[in-house]
């Protein structure tokens, strides 16, 4: 017998999964950890990512700016110069994705292995 959901699960999972999903971003985790060590300009950014375009970065720093992880600094120089930097929230939330990351760099043989296995076994 399962028990009932309850009333606020639903709303609270999709607004944990509509979060997850933006950390999820193949670009967000590398942002985040461009990030980690200090302030940088957008193209200082850009260069530091290998593959990244110039939209899907501005896509990126504006999500992660609504979201309250990164701060956006402008300074009035000319041109002015605009500065990306992660917020008390971002290096929190950078923390628990390094250890994400070290996991699976640790566990990619394992993996690695059981998808030739599985691969190999629905080959046949």
């Amino acid at each position: 017998m399962s028990m009932p959901a309850s009333p606020g699960l639903h709303a609270d999972c999709r607004q944990v999964n509509d979060f997850l999903s933006v950390v999820g971003e193949k670009w967000t985790v590398i942002i985040l950890i461009t990030l980690r060590a200090a302030p940088l300009r957008f193209n200082e950014i850009r260069r530091s990512i290998d593959g990244i375009s110039q939209q899907m970065l501005t896509r990126a720093l504006k999500s992660l700016e609504r979201d309250g992880m990164v701060t956006r600094t402008v300074h009035p120089t000319v041109p002015p110069q605009v500065e990306y930097a992660l917020s008390g929230l971002g290096h929190s939330l950078a923390r628990p994705v390094m250890e994400l990351g070290a996991w699976a760099q640790g566990h990619l043989g394992e993996i690695e292995a059981n998808r030739m296995r599985y691969d190999a076994s629905r080959a046949r």
